[in-house]
């Protein structure tokens, strides 16, 4: 079934057979020319490929490249010249990158289903946990941008995620940097179907979400904010006992959409938080803004959901927080060189496929090691790493047309052949090292007189005060 060579990579290096595996199952040549022709509005399939140009960027994103021009001088047979490549990539549209993360997604669901899942969070309900991230600023390369010190902005996205997978579900792709993300919630809307269950940040606490969201059949948990809703209460607090983070209490308010007059009932409950977790609070709580009450608005129905359990589960929206971070320092889905909109959003989508392919490998993981262990041990950051130094030798040494049988299997197929390639993995290669807790910088002298310091005159003076 399996060619020698490939064989000998599954046992000496399974990560990176994994990955690549999955790449070459969701990210497959001619499936990506195809969804090309189907998406594409304007532009047209010449003798550079869709599937060369995300071959290209995912070079730079996984990291053996520093720029498309460095990738296209390493890949044979691009058959154009980087300036068409470069026309090609600043011309893409959005709609095509936005295409390519919900199929990566579509497709690793499937295979995920023969996975072992964890239980969901809120048991009968889909959870969707929405958030936007705007990219960070590149350099002046553009004749535009040489002229201004301010950093140019080449765009932002919604990002949708289903936790309880660990996939990037969908992108919402903006072209302006400067646009309100509450701009991009009409599109948002179009991707609510009934029974899901949407979370997110006050940002997005406006009556065209809430409404919209209840609307469709769905539900919603939302941080309140202090002045995007018309409301009133529609009753008093009540003691609701606590949650893991502090005393809860409830109270049942009133919402109106002033573009029909009617009002919609909503629960709202307020997380007091305690002293020790206000202690404690890393960028993994929900707040770092300094406030003691967190209250949120929800349609969920009492039965479903008690007000402890709307607090905990609000508790797990940093998760999608957490993928933005390994997006950045994992995967290098903002590439400083790509000023144009469009290529920034494309190179951003090819990351977000690029973790949902991860995200696959780790539930594979779960399911040969245990859930608990992989959460708790491995590291995304350490396993792209291995990815990214033996992927060049790999695909040097392994013949292309090997990698087509994981193309062909059925998704149980699949999900069996990564689970096998996962427990051949040793864990301690990705292992976490978590630091401790940052120590306060102790003062420092201000370098005016004297611009230098001889370290070992230092370290003999430490030596000397220990030995005293």
């Amino acid at each position: 079934m399996f060619q020698e060579m490939l064989r000998r990579f599954m046992d000496e290096a399974p990560a990176c057979v994994a990955v690549r595996a999955v790449v070459e199952r969701m990210l497959n040549a001619d499936r990506l020319d195809e969804l090309f022709r189907q998406t594409s509005r304007h532009q047209y399939e010449s003798k550079l490929l869709f599937s060369t140009v995300v071959q290209l960027i995912g070079q730079v994103i996984a990291g053996p490249r520093r720029s498309v021009h460095e990738a296209y001088q390493h890949t044979k047979d691009v058959g154009v010249s980087v300036a068409a490549v470069y026309d090609k990539l600043n011309g893409m549209e959005p709609a095509i990158a936005q295409a390519m993360v919900r199929r990566s997604a579509a497709e690793a669901a499937e295979v995920a289903g023969h996975l072992s899942l964890p239980p969901a969070p809120l048991p009968g309900y889909e959870l969707r946990i929405v958030d936007g991230n705007h990219l960070a600023a590149t350099e002046h390369r553009l004749k535009e941008l040489r002229v201004t010190r301010s950093g140019p902005l080449p765009g932002q996205a919604l990002v949708v995620l289903d936790p309880r997978r660990k996939l990037l579900t969908d992108v919402i792709p903006c072209e302006n940097g400067h646009a309100q993300e509450r701009s991009l919630v009409p599109e948002l809307l179009e991707r609510v179907h009934a029974g899901e269950l949407w979370m997110a940040d006050r940002n997005f606490c406006t009556t065209a979400m809430l409404t919209g969201v209840a609307a469709r059949g769905a539900f919603f948990l939302i941080r309140q904010h202090a002045s995007t809703l018309t409301w009133e209460a529609d009753g008093p607090w009540r003691p609701c006992g606590r949650c893991a983070s502090g005393a809860v209490r409830e109270q049942p308010v009133r919402v109106l959409d002033p573009a029909t007059g009617r009002w919609m009932k909503v629960r709202r409950v307020e997380l007091t938080l305690d002293q020790l977790t206000l202690d404690q609070l890393t960028l993994d709580q929900p707040t770092l803004d300094g406030d003691r009450e967190i209250r949120l608005l929800t349609n969920l129905p009492p039965q479903a959901a008690s007000a402890a359990t709307v607090a905990d589960l609000y508790h797990g929206r940093w998760q999608i927080e957490g993928a933005f971070g390994e997006l950045t320092t994992a995967l290098q889905c903002e590439v400083k060189s790509l000023g144009y909109p469009r290529a920034a959003l494309l190179a951003f989508c090819v990351a977000l496929t690029a973790y949902n392919a991860v995200s696959l490998i780790k539930l594979a993981l779960a399911a040969a090691h245990g859930r608990e262990k992989v959460e708790k041990d491995v590291s995304f950051h350490q396993l792209s790493r291995e990815v990214a130094a033996t992927s060049r030798g790999m695909d040097v040494a392994v013949e292309p047309q090997a990698w087509d049988v994981f193309g062909s299997m059925t998704a149980k197929e699949f999900g069996d052949t990564l689970i096998d390639l996962a427990k051949r993995m040793d864990l301690r290669r990705y292992r976490k090292h978590p630091r401790g807790p940052k120590k306060k910088r102790p003062p420092r002298t201000h370098g005016r007189r004297h611009k230098h310091v001889a370290t070992a005159k230092l370290l003999a003076q430490r030596q000397k005060a220990a030995s005293s």
